[in-house]
């Protein structure tokens, strides 16, 4: 579960955003790097947190529990109106471009695609779990089939390599860290696996070691298939692309290896959209339940036993943010927006272990090194992505803290 639903469609377009912001051979691996490590930091913070509250809801419940009752309303709030429904846009967007391998889209007709595989997929949904976990199943094994046939194409090819020469003088950290929240998108989805620590058997043990593996496992898949698209084609050509995995492959195999590709990539999108439609729904049933939000959302469909409400909540609005945000905005609302939660998580875990009864299934190697790292280093990538573009995150910032006031009314209405 964990390397599905992080190996999403968008380690087939990133690399274009992360060679933006880092044009050389040696600084984009080494953004992937340094992506991977991050990702594992937090995957072990989650997985000790997750050890400790082994309940359906994942960070809702971590930030609740560890942090105040207001800070997981705020990654609800968050979640339904940015981050979340961001990821299920920008892949919906990442779907269609790869469609358009197939059949030209103009810019409105890669839109209407990108709704129309949200309102298919939530629609799967709504009719069981059984159907949406069977579908994950198969575009899975299509998304790491993807990843193991271009490197395969690769290693069948001994020609001249069509290396771009490298701009080290161009190299800066703050093109560094922009580079490392680019990635850090494609790495996206690594705590959802949490959200379903109360179905899961023992919990404590196996999600830790499912966040361990399957992050170390997801980064050397990653570094792998830039490495290779580096390798077959020239820079400036991995900046510009829009379905850099179809080039790289049209460059080894010709038009019917792209169109191998593609086709394998809108599996995989469909796998990450599937998954992530899946996850969101469980956080806002939870809130519903503990009213937090709209009670109608915790109704469970009589037939279908699924959280309807909430699932066609979600499919709206994931709906509106492709019809009026572009790809870049999406994709970076959802970075900055995720990983200032992800640092209060660190904070959390710390206040946790401060209490002197404190006794977990499973303790996080590192601490408190590690988890500090990991909150500086969200930190750090927050703020510069914010700063990069202050109009942009000014309005998504908003948005997230005029859930507060929010969260005090309901408190105030719920008590009477």
């Amino acid at each position: 579960m964990v390397v599905g639903i992080i190996i999403g469609a968008s380690v087939f377009v990133q690399p274009s955003e992360i060679n933006r912001h880092v044009p050389s051979i040696a600084g984009v691996l080494s953004v992937w790097a340094a992506a991977g490590v991050l990702t594992l930091l937090g995957s072990l913070v989650c997985a000790e947190l997750s050890s400790v509250f082994p309940r359906t809801g994942g960070v809702y419940i971590f930030l609740k529990e560890t942090v105040s009752p207001a800070a997981g309303f705020l990654w609800g709030w968050a979640m339904f109106w940015s981050a979340h429904s961001g990821i299920i846009a920008a892949s919906s967007v990442i779907l269609a471009r790869y469609v358009a391998f197939f059949a030209p889209l103009g810019d409105i007709g890669v839109r209407a695609v990108a709704i129309a595989a949200i309102l298919l997929l939530s629609f799967v949904n709504y009719l069981g779990v059984r159907q949406g976990s069977r579908l994950q199943t198969a575009v899975t094994i299509a998304k790491v089939a993807a990843i193991v046939l271009l490197l395969a194409f690769v290693l069948s090819r001994t020609g001249t390599r069509s290396i771009a020469p490298a701009h080290p003088s161009s190299f800066s950290p703050r093109g560094f860290i922009l580079g490392v929240s680019a990635a850090l998108f494609a790495y996206g989805g690594w705590h959802m696996v949490t959200y379903t620590a109360g179905e899961t058997r023992n919990a404590a043990r196996t999600i830790p070691r499912a966040l361990f593996i399957g992050s170390l496992t997801v980064t050397v898949f990653y570094i792998a298939l830039n490495a290779a698209y580096l390798y077959i084609l020239p820079l400036d050509r991995v900046v510009s692309s829009t379905r850099v995995a179809a080039d790289a492959a049209q460059v080894l195999a010709g038009a019917r290896g792209a169109a191998i590709i593609s086709a394998l990539v809108i599996l995989s999108a469909v796998g990450v959209l599937n998954g992530v439609i899946l996850a969101g729904p469980r956080t806002y049933y939870a809130m519903a339940e503990e009213h937090r939000a709209f009670r109608w959302l915790a109704a469970i469909h009589p037939r279908f036993r699924t959280p309807h409400r909430a699932i066609l909540l979600q499919a709206i609005w994931s709906s509106v943010l492709v019809a009026t945000g572009t790809y870049r905005a999406l994709f970076t609302r959802v970075v900055y927006t995720e990983w200032l939660f992800f640092a209060l998580l660190a904070l959390g875990l710390a206040r946790l272990r401060r209490q002197p009864s404190y006794a977990p299934p499973y303790r996080m190697w590192g601490y408190p090194v590690a988890p500090a790292l990991f909150a500086i280093a969200a930190l750090t990538v927050a703020i510069v992505q914010i700063a990069a573009d202050p109009v942009q995150s000014a309005a998504g910032l908003a948005l997230v803290m005029l859930g507060l006031p929010v969260y005090y009314i309901w408190i105030a209405h719920a008590r009477h």
